[in-house]
C-alpha cells in the first residue's frame, strides 16, 4: 500500500533558508476573507508535492482592509512565506515588482481565489525548471480542461481570446487565466518591454514573448469560477482594447527588439 508523502518539518527560523527554486506570487487587494485559506492551502500543497525549495510572496496592492495584517501574520508563521506592500493598485504592477527582484530561477503567480486546481502547478513549472520552455500558462480553453463558470464569463473569455487571435495573430489559447510562470532570465528581458501595470499585463507579456519566438507551454487546467470576483468587466475590457491597439502599433512600427529578445531567450 502506497503511503502519502509527508511534508518536510518546518525549518528552524534561526537557520538560513536555501534560495528558492520557485517563487509564487499571490497579488491581492482587499482580500481579508480569501487570503489566509489561499496561502495556507498553497503552502501545504507545495510542502507536500514540490521537491525543491519554494517561496510564497503575498503582494498587497494598496489594501485598505485587514489584508496587510493577515499577510504579515502568515509570513511570520509559515516558513518560506513573505509579503510586500505596494502603495498603488495593479496586478501587473505587483508582478513586475516582485518578479524583478526575485532570486528564484522560476517565477509564477496565481489568483487568490484559487479558481485553478493546484494539481496543475507542478505540470506548469516543471518544463521551466527543466529548460524545455520559457513561459508556461494555464489554459481553460484547451482539450482536457474542465471549467465551471457562467455563460456570461464564458462568452467574454472566448470573445477576448478570439479578438487576440484576430488582431494580434496569437497562437496561445488563454491569455486571461490567472495561472502563469516564466523563467527568471526570460522575465529579466521581457519585463522592461511590458508597459501595462494592470490587467493587460499578462496579455502583453505573452504576445511579446510569442512574437520573439520564445517557447510557451500550455497546461489544461480544472477551473471553477469565483462568484465573488470583483473584476469590473466593462472598464477592464475597455482597458484591454486600448492595450491591444497600443501593442499592435508598437509591433507594426517595429519598436520592440524582438529579434534580440528571441536570440537571448533561446541561447
Amino acid at each position: 500500500m502506497r503511503t502519502a508523502r509527508r511534508p518536510a518539518p518546518p525549518l528552524d527560523p534561526g537557520l538560513p533558508r536555501p534560495e528558492p527554486v520557485l517563487e509564487v506570487v499571490v497579488p491581492v487587494h482587499n482580500e481579508e476573507h480569501d487570503l489566509e485559506p489561499c496561502v495556507r492551502r498553497l503552502h501545504a500543497h507545495l510542502a507536500e508535492t514540490f521537491p525543491y525549495p519554494f517561496r510564497i510572496t503575498v503582494a498587497d496592492n494598496a489594501s485598505t482592509d485587514r489584508t496587510p495584517w493577515i499577510a504579515a501574520r502568515l509570513a511570520g508563521e509559515l516558513p518560506g512565506t513573505r509579503w510586500v506592500r505596494l502603495e498603488e493598485k495593479g496586478r501587473g504592477r505587483a508582478l513586475h515588482t516582485v518578479w524583478s527582484r526575485s532570486p528564484a530561477p522560476v517565477l509564477a503567480y496565481l489568483d487568490v481565489d484559487l479558481s485553478t486546481d493546484l494539481a496543475a502547478l507542478l505540470p506548469l513549472v516543471a518544463p521551466l525548471i527543466s529548460g524545455h520552455s520559457d513561459l508556461a500558462i494555464g489554459t481553460r480553453l484547451a482539450r482536457g480542461s474542465r471549467v465551471v463558470r457562467g455563460p456570461k464569463r464564458e462568452i467574454i473569455s472566448r470573445c477576448y481570446n478570439g479578438l487576440l487571435r484576430g488582431t494580434l495573430s496569437v497562437g496561445f489559447t488563454d491569455a486571461q487565466c490567472g495561472f502563469k510562470a516564466v523563467r527568471r532570465e526570460v522575465a529579466e528581458r521581457l519585463l522592461p518591454l511590458v508597459e501595462d501595470r494592470e490587467w493587460f499585463f499578462d496579455t502583453e507579456l505573452l504576445v511579446i514573448a510569442e512574437r520573439a519566438g520564445l517557447r510557451i507551454h500550455e497546461v489544461p487546467v480544472d477551473w471553477v469560477d469565483d462568484p465573488d470576483s470583483r473584476v469590473d468587466l466593462l472598464p477592464t475590457a475597455l482597458a484591454d482594447l486600448r492595450g491591444m491597439a497600443r501593442l499592435g502599433r508598437a509591433l507594426a512600427g517595429g519598436r520592440l527588439p524582438l529579434t534580440a529578445l528571441g536570440s537571448a531567450g533561446t541561447a
